[in-house]
């Protein structure tokens, strides 16, 4: 039950991140569910002394979609130059 929680989570996490990026429309929900738990791992290595949450809560979502918007901060800037 945990590993479906983890992607339905990180895919949620993935679009909203996306969609504040401006990536919705070149991605889908495989790369969705990938940057939204890769992105809870960078955010959990900045922001949560290199842990991530075993309890789903506001704050841990906020700093898993933070991670996430990083982490498509990085893709656009090596991608095209820019972050956007």
């Amino acid at each position: 039950m945990g590993l479906i929680l983890w992607l339905v989570i990180g895919g949620v996490i993935g679009w909203l991140a996306s969609i504040i990026m401006r990536t919705d429309a070149q991605q889908g929900i495989l790369m969705n569910i990938v940057v939204g738990i890769v992105g809870a791992f960078i955010g959990g290595l900045i922001f949560s002394g290199g842990t991530i949450n075993q309890v789903i809560s506001l704050n841990s979502v906020l700093v898993s979609l933070l991670g996430a918007v990083i982490l498509l901060a990085l893709v656009n800037l090596v991608r095209r130059g820019t972050v956007r």
